[in-house]
């Protein structure tokens, strides 16, 4: 998965929680991780795991237009498998 370096996934999750609404505790809840855990990839501290960056992009699927938007930004390659 292509977001797992650096700026990117901060990036991802900064416009994803504010596209949602969400704080980052609400996030956090939403995935089933940590506030400090969010916090941190927002922070550029570390990076989610490949199973957070799987429910993240299951995430953006369900969202529609704006997820479709995020979901070929930061996930180029699974365009191809966007069920609109």
């Amino acid at each position: 998965m292509s977001v797992t370096k650096g700026l990117r996934s901060l990036d991802l999750i900064r416009e994803l929680r504010q596209q949602l609404n969400l704080s980052q505790k609400q996030f956090a809840a939403r995935l089933g991780v940590s506030f400090k855990t969010v916090n941190r990839w927002q922070n550029g501290h570390t990076v989610p795991s490949q199973i957070a960056l799987k429910l993240i992009e299951e995430m953006l699927r369900k969202m529609g237009e704006p997820g479709k938007s995020l979901l070929n930004q930061y996930f180029p390659e699974a365009e191809s498998g966007y069920d609109s």
